[in-house]
């Protein structure tokens, strides 16, 4: 008798290829871009935290150090490299990562789980980031899309993401692509003595139903 697992437990046993020919987006446009204001274009690649190659593994982490090691560090959470690197490699993570040519460093990339939270099964975006060149040019816009299609596609009921109070433009890109605050994100608390604790973070869901 074959038992069958969960759906998060059983995509997530998926190998790449066949993840990808059922969830990664067919449309070819979703996985190309071309910059109109240099005439870059960009491909868009699918990995595990198992087949993305260690040097752009490498250079992932670097473009969190060099977005947000500073913003990690003030907050409750501060900065640990080595938790962070750890954190890259857990065996459920994927990424989606911008490049010029396939044997070109990454330049950009959303790092992403389906998991669960507080019992749903959601898509968890973990990371996005850019290198200075390519902010501000859609490709974030078009990561979310893409996460969030093959979120749709699995069938979970929704994306989440954690975003740093302290940055405030990135949820407000978040809030213009349709997020809230999600009904689980921590809330103020108020102690003896009339001391009121604010979460330095907030968890942003969207509904992809």
């Amino acid at each position: 008798m074959v038992t069958q697992l969960p759906l998060i437990e059983g995509v997530n046993a998926l190998p790449l290829t066949t993840f990808a020919s059922l969830y990664f987006p067919d449309n070819h446009s979703c996985s190309c871009y071309t910059d109109l204001q240099s005439s870059t274009s960009y491909t868009v690649s699918l990995h595990t935290s198992s087949t993305i190659p260690s040097a752009d593994l490498s250079t992932c982490f670097d473009l969190i150090a060099s977005t947000s090691a500073s913003t990690y560090a003030g907050s409750s959470t501060g900065w640990h490299p080595r938790r962070k690197r750890k954190e890259m490699r857990l065996p459920d993570l994927r990424f989606f990562l911008v490049k010029r040519t396939p044997d070109s460093p990454p330049e950009g990339f959303l790092s992403f789980m389906l998991t669960y939270e507080d019992g749903e099964e959601v898509i968890y975006v973990y990371e996005v980031h850019f290198a200075e060149a390519l902010r501000k040019r859609g490709l974030g816009r078009l990561l979310m899309g893409l996460v969030e299609e093959v979120g749709r596609k699995v069938g979970v009921e929704k994306a989440m993401l954690t975003v740093f109070v302290a940055n405030r433009g990135a949820r407000s890109f978040y809030e213009r692509l349709g997020y809230d605050v999600d009904e689980f994100s921590p809330e103020e608390r108020k102690l003896r003595g009339g001391i009121v604790i604010v979460p330095d973070y907030v968890i942003l869901s969207k509904s992809l139903g």
